[in-house]
C-alpha cells in the first residue's frame, strides 16, 4: 500500500478474518456484561436476609429495589452521550468502577434509606455498562459477522444473573448477605483495572475524532500489513454536529429513532413482566411449583439461546424482519399459552419461543439500533434505546402486581402482554420500511444480511 494514502477503515476490518486482539475485545466486553447481569439481579438473591436483618417488610423493600431500575434508566440516557464524546474506552472504565465501588458500599449499608441510594448510583453504573459494551464490540466487528459475534455478549447478563444464583446459597450461608455485594464490587474493579490496561478505545472513535495515530497504534494489530506509518483512515459516513441526543431525532432519523424506542419500551416491559411474575402465574393455573420453575427456568433459557439463533439468522437474512418474526411468535405464543399450559411438552416449547421472541429478539434491537446509526452517535442511540427499555422494565415490572391487585384471571394477563410484543413486532417491521425508503440518509449505517434492494447506503 503507497505511504500516505487514505484507506476505508470499515474496508480493512470487513476483509481481514478476526484478529486476537478483536477476540479479547469481544471477551472483555462479555466480562463487563457477565458482572453487569450479576450486580442487576443481586438484590433479588440477598432479599429475605435483608428483611431479616433490617426487619422490613416487602413493601418497605420495594422502593431498594425500584431505584436500581430508576438508576439503571438514568445511566443509560445519561452515559451514552458521554461516550459519544469522550470515548467508549473511558466510559466503560468509569461506569464499571461505579458500580463496583458502590456495590462494595452497599455491602455496609447502615438503614434501607442508605441502600436504596447505593442501589440507584449501582444503576447508574449499570445502565452505563451495557450500551457501550455492545457498540464497542459492534465497531470491531467485520459486517459479515457482526449479529453472530455482538448477539452472545447479551448471554453474559443472563450468565451472570445464573452465576450469581449457583453461588447465593453457600456465599449466604457461609459468609452472610454482604458477601454477595463485597463479591459484585470486587470483581467488578478487578475488571475495571483489566480494562483499563488492554481494552481498545474503538477505532472508529478515533478516527471520527481525528486522533489518527492512535488509530494507527490499534490498526497495526489488527491488519499490520495494511499499515504504513502515514496511512491515514476515513470513515465512509458523513460528521455530524450538534449534541448526540438532539440529533438522533434529526431529518432521516427520528422515524427510526422512535420505533427503537418503541420496542426497546414494549420489548423490556414484557420481559421484566415475565421474569417477576411468570412463576406465580403458572402456579395460579394449577401447576405445581416444581413445574412452574421449571417453565421459568426454560422461558430464560429461551432468552439467552435465542440471542445467539437470532444473531446468527440476522447476519444472513435482513435483520429487521428475523427481529420482527421473533416478536411476532412470541406474541403467539403468549396469548395462546394459558390454552397450552396443562399440556406440558407444547407449554415448554411455547415458553421457550417466548423467551426467544422476548429476551433474545431485545438483544436483537440493541444490535438493530447499533446499525442505525453512525459512529458519532452510535453509543447514544444504543443507549438510549435500552433507556426507553428501562422505562419499560419499570412499568412491566408494577403492572403485574397491579394485575394480581384487581384478581386477573391468569389468561388475560397473558393474553394482555402478550399486546406489547406484538407492538414491538410492528414497529420493528416499520423499520424495515423506514430503511427502504431512505436509502441516502447519511448517517445510517448498513447492516449484514440485507438485500441490495433493502439495503441502507453508508455513503
Amino acid at each position: 500500500m503507497p505511504a500516505g494514502r487514505t484507506v476505508n477503515l470499515r474496508s480493512i476490518i470487513n476483509e481481514r478474518p478476526m484478529s486476537s486482539f478483536q477476540v479479547r475485545t469481544f471477551l472483555l466486553c462479555f466480562l463487563v456484561l457477565f458482572l453487569d447481569g450479576y450486580d442487576t439481579v443481586v438484590l433479588g438473591f440477598i432479599a429475605p436476609s435483608l428483611r431479616s436483618h433490617f426487619g422490613a417488610s416487602p413493601a418497605q423493600l420495594a422502593p431498594v429495589f425500584g431505584a436500581g431500575f430508576f438508576g439503571l434508566a438514568i445511566g443509560s440516557f445519561l452515559f451514552g452521550p458521554l461516550a459519544d464524546r469522550y470515548g467508549r474506552k473511558t466510559v466503560l472504565f468509569v461506569t464499571v468502577a461505579l458500580f463496583g465501588v458502590v456495590s462494595l458500599f452497599s455491602a455496609w449499608a447502615s438503614s434501607l434509606e442508605a441502600l436504596l441510594v447505593l442501589r440507584f448510583l449501582t444503576g447508574l453504573g449499570l445502565g452505563g455498562a451495557m450500551p457501550n459494551a455492545y457498540t464497542l464490540a459492534v465497531e470491531y466487528s467485520p459486517d459479515r459477522l457482526r449479529s453472530t459475534l455482538v448477539a452472545p455478549l447479551g448471554c453474559g447478563i443472563s450468565a451472570g444473573g445464573v452465576f450469581g444464583g449457583l453461588i447465593a446459597s453457600f456465599m449466604i450461608r457461609t459468609f452472610g448477605w454482604y458477601s454477595m455485594l463485597i463479591l459484585g464490587g470486587v470483581l467488578p474493579l478487578l475488571l475495571a483495572l483489566a480494562l483499563r490496561a488492554w481494552l481498545p478505545e474503538s477505532v472508529r472513535f478515533l478516527v471520527a475524532s481525528g486522533q489518527q495515530e492512535d488509530a494507527r497504534v490499534i490498526m497495526r494489530r489488527i491488519a499490520p500489513a495494511a499499515v504504513t506509518p502515514d496511512t491515514r483512515f476515513a470513515l465512509d459516513e458523513t460528521p455530524a454536529r450538534g449534541f448526540p441526543v438532539s440529533r438522533l431525532l434529526a431529518r432521516g432519523l427520528r422515524a427510526g429513532s422512535l420505533l427503537l424506542w418503541l420496542t426497546g419500551f414494549m420489548a423490556l416491559l414484557v420481559v421484566y413482566f415475565l421474569g417477576n411474575w411468570l412463576t406465580i402465574l403458572v402456579q395460579d393455573t394449577g401447576v405445581p411449583f416444581d413445574r412452574a420453575s421449571l417453565m421459568t427456568a426454560l422461558y430464560l433459557t429461551g432468552n439467552g439461546l435465542g440471542a445467539v439463533l437470532l444473531g446468527f439468522l440476522m447476519d444472513r437474512l435482513n435483520p429487521q424482519y428475523v427481529v420482527a418474526g421473533a416478536f411476532l411468535c412470541a406474541a403467539a405464543s403468549l396469548a395462546s399459552f394459558s390454552y397450552l399450559i396443562h399440556v406440558p411438552a407444547i407449554a415448554l416449547f411455547a415458553l421457550f419461543v417466548t423467551g426467544v421472541g422476548t429476551g433474545g429478539a431485545m438483544t436483537g434491537t440493541s444490535i438493530l439500533s447499533a446499525g442505525f446509526y453512525s459512529t458519532s452517535m452510535r453509543a447514544t442511540g444504543v443507549a438510549w434505546t435500552l433507556g426507553m427499555g428501562r422505562v419499560g422494565s419499570i412499568v412491566g415490572s408494577m403492572i403485574g402486581g397491579a394485575m394480581l391487585a384487581a384478581h386477573w384471571a391468569p389468561n388475560l394477563m397473558f393474553a394482555a402482554v402478550s399486546v406489547p410484543i406484538a407492538v414491538a413486532a410492528l414497529s420493528v417491521f416499520c423499520l424495515a420500511i423506514v430503511r427502504r425508503r431512505r436509502p441516502q440518509s447519511p448517517a445510517i449505517a448498513d447492516e449484514p444480511g440485507m438485500s441490495a434492494g433493502d439495503k441502507v447506503s453508508n455513503h
